[in-house]
């Protein structure tokens, strides 16, 4: 669906993690990264594999799911917006209302939001 929909982004090499555990959707999503000049991270697939990339990579930004395999995405927000990393959440569920609570200004987008708009949306962030 990426190839579908061009992107206007230009990401210029930022460097984007991407939090998404069904692959066909994190692909998606890499792909309209790499379409807008973006470099991807990731994909994780859960809470422990982003918190480790968050730790040993140099990231720019980050669209995230909400609910992965073991787990929350609320320690992943905390440490993506303590290190002032622009994100953004891109779900079915929608966010909890402890996470709404304690991030009220979280871009919430959606599944399924065409992967170039939230390129877009990122790209927007710079």
């Amino acid at each position: 669906m990426a190839n579908m929909i061009k992107s206007e982004a230009d990401l210029k090499g930022r460097r984007v993690l991407i939090v998404e555990d069904e692959p066909f959707i994190a692909f998606d999503i890499a792909d309209a990264i790499e379409m807008a000049g973006g470099v991807v991270v990731g994909p994780a697939m859960t809470v422990r594999e982003a918190l480790r990339l968050i730790r040993d990579e140099r990231l720019e930004a980050a669209i995230l799911d909400v609910n992965l395999p073991d787990g929350d995405i609320g320690p992943v927000i905390l440490a993506l917006s303590k290190a002032g990393i622009p994100l953004l959440i891109h779900t079915g569920a929608g966010l909890t209302p402890e996470l709404q609570r304690r991030h009220p200004g979280l871009r919430v987008f959606a599944k399924p939001t065409p992967p170039p708009v939230l390129a877009s949306v990122i790209a927007s962030s710079f």
